[in-house]
């Protein structure tokens, strides 16, 4: 049988609180380092180039029905021709990404130093938290939850009496740390919150591959089938007045 306990108002001053407000000034923080660690450099035009074209392709691929056969095939030849299309890649052409990584001292310089404001502060925060906060039961969830949460919410507290409702402060710790990207998108702006999830999905890969992304949109449109929907919007527009008139 679970027990229910009662938390004490010290602890919501002295323990929850405070280290909601050190994770939020130190997301804020780091935002902010990471943005002075990073060296100005110009886009690759290349890149940007390829971006474009498939951009461009995507749309034709979505208003192909809204011109004729001819000028849709005209186009599809022009991005998808094997000999001259802006989306063939030829096999020997294509970059690998980490090798264009290693090859850019900026670019690898510029991923270690995103790491270590990441890192950093975690393992530093981390520590403070455990020698401070240990052991207390900080807040308590107001709806019941199963057995399978008591790892997640309960870390550091190996009481299995203890209803699974109730938050360590080293799991409040973790879900403030992988929960705040809203909070930040509203003082950082959507494309300026920090997302620590995010960025330790990017330390396992190098870099983007426009390759791929060109051959996946030049197999997308080669496959499109064209239906040009001129002809038909006379009996749409005769379906909906009879709609109306009904």
């Amino acid at each position: 049988m679970a027990e229910d306990l009662v938390l004490d108002t010290a602890i919501r001053d002295w323990v929850l609180i405070p280290l909601s407000v050190v994770m939020v000034l130190i997301g804020i923080l780091r935002y902010f380092v990471s943005k002075l660690m990073l060296s100005s450099q110009l886009p690759d035009p290349k890149i940007v180039k390829e971006g474009q074209v498939i951009v461009r392709a995507r749309n034709l691929r979505a208003a192909a029905n809204f011109i004729p056969p001819k000028s849709f095939r005209s186009r599809r030849v022009y991005f998808s021709n094997e000999e001259n299309g802006l989306l063939f890649v030829p096999k020997g052409q294509a970059q690998n990404p980490q090798a264009q990584m290693f090859s850019d001292p900026n670019m690898a310089m510029d991923m270690m130093k995103k790491n270590l404001s990441m890192i950093i502060p975690q393992t530093l925060t981390f520590a403070w938290v455990n020698f401070f906060f240990s052991g207390f039961v900080a807040a308590k969830i107001p709806f019941p939850l199963t057995q399978r949460f008591r790892s997640m919410l309960q870390n550091g507290i190996d009481l299995s009496t203890v209803d699974v409702s109730y938050v360590s402060s080293r799991s409040w710790y973790f879900l403030n740390l992988f929960g705040l990207r809203g909070l930040f998108s509203l003082i950082l702006g959507e494309e300026n919150a920090t997302d620590d999830t995010q960025r330790m999905m990017q330390m396992s890969g190098f870099g983007f591959d426009p390759s791929k992304s060109l051959g996946a949109e030049k197999d997308g449109l080669d496959i499109v089938q064209h239906e040009w929907a001129l002809p038909k919007f006379e009996h749409r527009a005769e379906a909906a007045l009879k709609k109306l008139i009904k």
